[in-house]
């Protein structure tokens, strides 16, 4: 542990004109959190209260005057990659994070900026990063703003100035662990999670001590060695799910997003993530549940000790984590009011758990699925299709949803005013092909799967499933759908907001902000936001008037918009809105996207070079840019087949092996890539950019 009384980082300060340190105070205590429902000119926490609903029972924008809402201020942010965190307001100054792991705090009246923090995480650590290097959020109490930075620190900074008040490395540097959701505070607790199980990590939570950063306690969701003693008997208990030598390979169960607190149960509950490698026949090769793989475990916040879990994928094997958004409301089931504990996590069910005990109420999918048929209320497993569990001998499986879910990370909300669950659904697949010449691999992705076989697999169905990303309402009572909207663009979507005033936020890929009637889907009110949206929004009452923030900025423009910064080239900016606002986003734009027609460079190597290329590019770029060279996410990853650094190799190299894209991200694989692997997996994409022309 380190801590510091000086400035760590950089921090860059700029006090509002009339005001000074002393006023942006963050005075948040144990009482103002338990009762954050009524603090209605603060959104204190990461889901606006403990109970994670995202639900604000303001109403002075509503259905009837939503038409009038425009913009009060923006202020860009000095990062270009994904932005996902949900903005906190609290004392007169908005806390965000950004990519990166930087702070940016703003005066929440004039969005004229306080200080920001940057942490100064190595770029290179990028690699580490299995899905962007973004941050969810920050969290507050007493003076303090709470950051996990993405190379595993946890950072204390003074609400009125940024500096740093501690400061603590929750994880072995050695190992590549990420940070990058939001922590949480309760009970004079800070409480932090991890990633990295495709990486071969061992995941667990710590809490640490507000006031010092001193640990207080940490849970371990899947054994470690046995030669090595279990840290209680809870390990030793699950370990007896688990077979053959799965601490070699890390195991994973990473706790990288959610978490929610019950004041009255006294109870904390986190999400668990994926085994490690996603394939369980490595993992763990005599099958077994792999608990807590894929479960809702609930803990005491005091000490960390086991409370219940509730497992959704037994065995997991899909890459199914249960890391998403848990929320808890209090349901009138059966003509008995039960305090539940809701989950759509990535599998496509839609779980409804007793809060208390953990036991299972229903569960009914949500979004397309063949895994499994369907979940048997009696015993809590799901009835498994035993076509979908594909094996070492060869046979794969085409399964939906696929890894990214048929939820993920992105927000969704609970509304009191409909009762309903508003998710942003992604309908996907992948076709799960064991890799048989699987070996770990200590600084890259340990799935299991073989991700080429895969694509072809899919390539070879009679029919291909569609990939889309919908807004739907769901009745968690009824366990079925209300109504959903189908958005335009892409499979990426965006965290959601619902108020009192029947309305539902949620931006879009295509450069939206946009207001939905919470009972129909009817669309009411949009604006753009010259960039994709991925982050939620936040609500609060600010001098008598209702606003709503929201940071917008997605790792790529949508189509025809241009960049108008300099600093963020897809436009990332925290956007502030309030009825008869009147500020206007940039027009003319200070960057312009280069839009020469692309000349395809022609194949000239041979098959032993490509098929080299296929086999170093499935293993070291397809995660990120898709498999076989086809992004499955050209909204948020470039579609490399269409790049102008292919056409020499000067121009490949300076990015693949020399870094030139480095501060954007990009980090040089140099000491990843064999000899002649990048020029081989140039001339692998160059070939299939060349078969997608034919």
């Amino acid at each position: 542990m380190r801590f510091r009384n000086t400035f760590a980082g950089l921090v860059i300060m700029g006090l509002s004109a009339g005001l000074n340190a002393q006023d942006y105070a963050a005075g948040v205590d144990a009482e103002r959190l338990a009762s954050a429902d009524t603090q209605q000119d603060a959104w204190l926490t990461y889901g606006r209260t403990y109970d994670e609903q995202r639900y604000s029972p303001l109403d002075q924008i509503n259905q009837d005057n939503v038409n009038e809402l425009g913009l009060a201020w923006f202020a860009d942010v000095t990062t270009s990659r994904g932005q996902e965190a949900t903005p906190i307001v609290v004392d007169g100054a908005l806390y965000v994070s950004t990519a990166w792991s930087l702070v940016h705090a703003f005066d929440v009246r004039t969005g004229d900026s306080l200080w920001t923090y940057d942490p100064r995480v190595d770029r290179a650590k990028g690699r580490d990063a299995c899905c962007d290097v973004v941050n969810r959020g920050v969290a507050v109490w007493d003076g303090k703003v709470f950051v996990g930075t993405l190379d595993g620190r946890l950072v204390a900074l003074d609400s009125a100035d940024g500096s740093v008040l501690w400061e603590v490395m929750t994880v072995d540097p050695e190992v590549p662990y990420t940070i990058t959701g939001a922590p949480r505070v309760v009970k004079g607790k800070v409480i932090i999670g991890n990633g990295g199980a495709e990486y071969g990590v061992r995941g667990y939570v710590t809490a640490y001590e507000a006031d010092s950063g001193e640990q207080a306690w940490r849970f371990y969701t899947v054994p470690g060695n046995p030669a090595d003693g279990f840290e209680n008997d809870i390990m030793s208990n699950i370990a007896n799910t688990w077979t053959g030598s799965w601490w070699n390979l890390g195991g994973g169960g990473t706790v990288w997003d959610a978490m929610a607190y019950d004041p009255d149960l006294d109870l904390f509950y986190i999400g668990v993530g994926n085994g490690s490698p996603w394939n369980q026949a490595l993992r763990s090769p005599g099958g077994g549940d792999n608990l807590f793989l894929s479960s809702i475990v609930a803990l005491d916040p005091d000490d960390g000790s086991y409370k219940w879990h509730y497992q959704t994928v037994p065995g997991e094997t899909w890459d199914y984590t249960a890391t998403q958004h848990i929320m808890l409301a209090d349901l009138e089931i059966e003509g008995e009011t039960r305090r539940v504990v809701m989950q759509a996590p990535k599998n496509g069910f839609f779980y409804v758990l007793d809060a208390a005990t953990g036991d299972l109420i229903s569960a009914e999918p949500y979004t397309p699925v063949n895994w499994a048929s369907h979940v048997d209320l009696e015993t809590g497993r799901p009835v498994e299709s035993p076509e979908a569990r594909f094996d070492q001998t060869g046979v794969g499986a085409v399964v939906l949803p696929g890894p990214l879910g048929g939820h993920n990370w992105y927000p969704m909300a609970y509304s009191q005013n409909t009762g309903l669950v508003y998710i942003p659904v992604t309908e996907n697949f992948m076709g799960y092909v064991a890799d048989n010449e699987f070996v770990p691999d200590p600084e890259g992705w340990n799935t299991g799967v073989d991700f080429g076989r895969g694509f072809q697999l899919v390539m070879s169905q009679p029919e291909v499933p569609v990939n889309a990303a919908l807004l739907k309402a769901w009745d968690p009572v009824r366990q079925q759908e209300a109504w959903s909207v189908r958005h335009e663009v892409g499979t990426g979507n965006a965290g959601v907001l619902a108020t009192a005033g029947g309305l539902v936020f949620q931006g879009t890929r295509d450069g939206r902000f946009v207001a939905y009637n919470d009972a129909t889907g009817e669309v009411i009110w949009s604006a753009p936001t010259q960039a994709g949206v991925m982050a939620a929004p936040s609500t609060f009452m600010l001098d008598g008037q209702q606003h709503v923030a929201i940071l917008v900025g997605a790792p790529a423009l949508p189509n025809g918009v241009e960049a108008t910064t300099v600093a963020s080239t897809n436009n990332s900016r925290l956007l502030m809105f309030r009825i008869g606002g009147e500020a206007q986003l940039p027009t003319a734009p200070a960057v312009t996207v280069n839009d020469d027609e692309f000349v395809l460079p022609q194949i000239n190597a041979t098959n032993e070079l490509i098929s080299q290329g296929e086999t170093a590019y499935n293993q070291n770029c397809s995660v990120c840019h898709g498999p076989m060279a086809v992004s499955l996410r050209p909204d948020t990853y470039p579609d490399l087949r269409f790049s102008r650094r292919l056409e020499t190799d000067d121009t490949w190299t300076a990015v693949v092996l020399d870094g030139e894209l480095r501060d954007a991200g990009m980090v040089s694989f140099s000491e990843i890539l064999e000899d002649g692997d990048a020029e081989a997996i140039r001339a692998f994409v160059i070939n299939q950019a060349n078969l997608f022309a034919q």
